[in-house]
């Protein structure tokens, strides 16, 4: 527990660097942004994503906690569905079969 405090404090504070320096800089007094700084945004908010799915599970698929392994849990296969035979009945007219 005290390693995901740790992880999410370091990145609370390079979020927080990143946004001071970003509203010091100054700017155009125009309403868009550029594309590498959209570019930045998207790499940014990939990486803050990235870093907290891996705090939240930080020993990564398949750690267990009581030190044993255990293999994945074995899941029998959906039984295969039943379809009826296709009913056919016959025209003594037309002297055929036709699906009724």
């Amino acid at each position: 527990m005290n390693r995901l405090i740790t992880r999410t404090a370091r990145g609370m504070a390079a979020a927080a660097a990143v946004a001071t320096l970003w509203s010091a800089l100054p700017g155009p007094a125009e309403a868009r942004v550029s594309t590498g700084a959209a570019v930045g945004i998207g790499l940014g908010a990939f990486a803050l994503g990235t870093a907290a799915g891996a705090a939240a599970n930080p020993y990564g698929y398949g750690y267990n906690p009581y030190g044993y392994y255990a293999p994945p849990a074995y899941y029998a296969p959906p039984a295969p569905a039943y379809y009826p035979p296709a009913r056919n009945c016959w025209d003594p007219y037309y002297q055929r079969y036709y699906a009724c």
